[in-house]
């Protein structure tokens, strides 16, 4: 056994000098002769310093690479300043010969001097991808406009005019611009696009790559079924003009049922034999936290069990397999009504928030049972911010009359109402907004004020139907066709609201000077 003798000596401290640097990841080659076009391809020392700048505003602190500055239709690089301790030193070299007369690459050796000139308390750095560049025919009368406006060149912005169309939209290549192509490839002459198209703020939302290793995403899985007529793949989810729905699960997905957990699967198959259709939120409510989590992170069991519609009045909604709603009425029940909240957003309080709250665990799980009625509309209570209800899970005593009347059915399911005429469907809705949006402002409406706007509805019913039909329904609209849209129905149910409520303070203004 060898023992090292040497003994351990303490590294000599030196001082940290407190002089303060901001670094500038520049993603590119800068040498001592460039440096003054890095610094101009960063806006200047001027945006340098106000990115920099101590307390600096969002908008000030915001830093992009251009390279190519003054073109206006080349997109930057967006630079974020991030919070750093790093150290900066500073290496010196000196070069020295070994052996005189030697000179070869051996024979030099070098000192090395390190020495802490101070900290760095800020970065920028450039970790978004460049975004996709065209680049216009510059002269364009509307890309020397553009031109015009970023120079802020009055003048030249008062001498445009647009010129008139002249539908060349293509035009011959030049012998410069002539592309070697083999002659069996095109019968027809060669062209340039004349189509003037001009270039949006962004191409692309995406700006952080992302580490795939070019393999596909392994929580994903492509399950599609058969036709037994046609022999056609079909995927799980349908649209409401295919002629025929899902009967089982895919053979792949069959493959991956060994990797599940039965139980889990055998429950979610009762469940929609005793229900044939359920929201997401209805089902996941028939189970506790850890199942749903589970259900949710295995991405095999609910294909396994259903299939979905992607449009329609069950859009969203999960369906037993070999179930077709279109073709039985009582499936009305089943049809899914959705309007949101646009003036209060949903939050989710964090774990450390409710610890912080000094919530118990008696409040928790009182928490839990009453957040697995949120799919339940009461009229009288309310669990969440946004309405997406079953017209079955609907239980408030005027809607559900209104729900189980058979007078305003159709004879065949419709792609916008389903089961249901529109007026009776639009009246479902009016009341569920009002109801809905009035616990929103503290209150639960009252059936005289649901029955005033029921016939204040009817009498703009004309007017109502003719602004309908200039709507352009959208595949994936969840109430496709519906009369009005989801934003401007908001708005008008809130006016609504607030004028009853002055209507009311007036009436007790007055009773009270009576």
């Amino acid at each position: 056994m060898v023992t090292d003798t040497r003994t351990a000596t303490a590294a000599q401290e030196r001082p940290l000098p407190a002089t303060q640097f901001y670094s500038v990841e520049y993603p590119g080659y800068v040498q001592p002769s460039s440096i003054h076009l890095a610094l101009r391809n960063l806006g200047g020392p001027s945006s340098l310093e106000n990115a920099f700048k101590r307390g600096a505003a969002k908008n000030e602190g915001l830093l992009e690479l251009n390279f190519q500055p003054g073109n206006p239709f080349a997109h930057p690089i967006p630079g974020d300043i991030v919070n750093t301790s790093n150290i900066l030193f500073k290496v010196t070299k000196r070069r020295r010969r070994k052996a005189d007369g030697d000179k070869s690459p051996d024979a030099f050796a070098g000192d090395y001097t390190l020495e802490a000139m101070g900290i760095i308390l800020k970065s920028a750095r450039f970790r978004s991808m460049a975004d996709y560049q065209f680049q216009p025919d510059m002269s364009d009368p509307v890309a020397q406009l553009r031109v015009a406006m970023n120079r802020m060149d009055v003048d030249a912005v008062r001498r445009y005019t647009i010129s008139d169309e002249k539908e060349d939209y293509s035009l011959p290549l030049g012998e410069s611009n002539r592309v070697e192509i083999d002659p069996q490839l095109t019968d027809q002459t060669l062209c340039r696009s004349n189509l003037r198209l001009f270039p949006p703020p962004l191409f692309s939302r995406q700006g952080i790559p992302q580490n795939y290793n070019f393999k596909a995403n392994p929580a994903s899985m492509v399950a599609t079924t058969a036709d037994e007529d046609t022999g056609q793949e079909r995927k799980p989810t349908i649209s409401f003009g295919d002629s025929n729905v899902p009967q089982n699960p895919s053979p792949g997905l069959l493959q991956a049922r060994s990797t599940i957990k039965q139980d889990l699967l055998d429950r979610v198959v009762n469940l929609l034999e005793q229900r044939p259709i359920w929201t997401r939120a209805a089902l996941y409510n028939q189970f506790n936290s850890a199942e749903v989590r589970e259900i949710h992170n295995s991405k095999v069991i609910l294909p396994l069990a259903c299939y979905m519609f992607q449009d329609g009045p069950w859009r969203d909604t999960l369906v037993r397999f070999s179930y077709d709603p279109r073709k039985d009425p009582a499936a009305r029940f089943y049809q899914r009504v959705y309007f949101r909240n646009a003036n209060h957003p949903m939050s989710r309080t964090s774990v450390v928030t409710r610890r912080q709250e000094g919530r118990s665990m008696e409040q928790e799980e009182t928490a839990g049972i009453e957040q697995r009625k949120s799919h339940i509309f009461d009229g009288l209570t309310i669990t969440k911010e946004t309405a997406a209800f079953q017209l079955c899970d609907i239980v408030d005593p005027m809607l559900k009359e209104m729900i189980e009347r058979e007078e305003d059915l159709r004879e065949t399911c419709d792609e916008r109402d389903g089961w249901y005429s529109a007026h009776a469907l639009e009246r479902i809705k009016t009341v569920l907004r009002h109801k809905f949006f009035s616990l929103l402002q503290g209150y639960v409406a009252t059936k005289e004020e649901c029955e005033a706007l029921l016939e204040q509805s009817g009498q703009k019913k004309t007017q109502v139907t003719r602004i309908g039909k200039r709507l352009k329904y959208g595949k994936h609209n969840m109430a496709k066709g519906a009369l009005r849209p989801e934003d401007a129905a908001a708005a008008r149910l809130q006016a609504t609201l607030e004028r009853n409520a002055r209507n009311l303070q007036t009436t007790r203004r007055v009773g009270k000077h009576g």
